[in-house]
């Protein structure tokens, strides 16, 4: 069995004139730990639509588990055990976090629109919607709506939810964006103890959360892969400085943020 989980080879996304993915070739490795990164329009959002299915490519390819899945909508590749979070998080405000994975998990094994008779009836259901309430720190605002719930707990949730598909890809885009200071230990934490048989890509512009979880890091720039490697090596790497500050400071000092429509 081969040790790629997830790749595209020679990915190209086009908007008229503008290339905003320009020959992109990335593997994803099984049990991966792997962060992409890049400033501001680099690509890496537009990317990950790519991957997801949200977007069709102008040219190249993409596999998953050495299958091509370019041809796959979205909610196929979810089946396939291809997952993402979103920048923005895309909850059910009147629900709580216990109703949400219910329905999830239930929906996950195919009981479709009898999560709510599940919920109180199914056994297996309610053991694992509590234990993704535990794992990601959610059990004591188990009964509370989504919509007041504080933003780390929102990230949370999000995370919860793609767990509960049963992933053997995780795309994290960009899980502490918003969070305030006081809720991002939880956050970090959460995503460092995620489980170790999901490979996971994870896009972040907080370079704390980049080096103390990435294995493997791809930076891309205007679209392109400028350089892979390992944080060490990409630390290090003078290209990488000079595009994110143009100087040759340590490049976790500052970083921009990236724009929505582009990045």
């Amino acid at each position: 069995m081969s040790d790629v989980v997830l790749s595209c080879q020679g990915l190209v996304k086009k908007f008229g004139g503008i290339t905003a993915t320009n020959n992109v070739t990335l593997e994803l490795r099984r049990g991966a730990r792997h962060a992409l990164i890049g400033p501001n329009g680099a690509g890496k959002t537009t990317l990950i639509n790519l991957l997801t299915g949200v977007l069709e490519p102008t040219a190249g390819r993409i596999t998953l588990e050495g299958q091509d899945i370019g041809h796959l909508p979205p909610h196929q590749r979810v089946r396939r055990g291809l997952v993402r979070t979103f920048q923005i998080n895309q909850l059910f405000a009147s629900m709580t976090p216990l109703e949400t994975l219910a329905t999830v998990v239930s929906q996950h094994r195919g009981l479709g629109a009898r999560w709510w008779r599940s919920l109180g009836s199914d056994a297996g259901v309610a053991e694992r919607a509590q234990q993704l309430l535990e794992q990601f720190h959610l059990a004591e605002v188990a009964g509370q709506k989504t919509e007041h719930l504080a933003y780390g707990k929102r990230r949370l949730l999000e995370i919860a939810i793609a767990l509960a598909c049963e992933p053997r890809v995780l795309l994290l885009d960009e899980p502490v964006a918003g969070v305030p200071a006081g809720e991002r230990e939880e956050l970090l934490q959460t995503v460092a103890a995620l489980p170790a048989d999901v490979s996971v890509l994870l896009i972040e512009h907080d370079m704390d959360l980049v080096f103390s979880f990435a294995r493997r890091m791809t930076v891309l720039v205007n679209g392109t892969v400028l350089t892979e490697g390992t944080p060490e090596e990409i630390e290090a790497n003078p290209e990488v400085k000079a595009v994110y500050l143009g100087h040759g400071d340590e490049i976790n000092e500052a970083l921009p943020v990236e724009e929505h429509a582009r990045g």
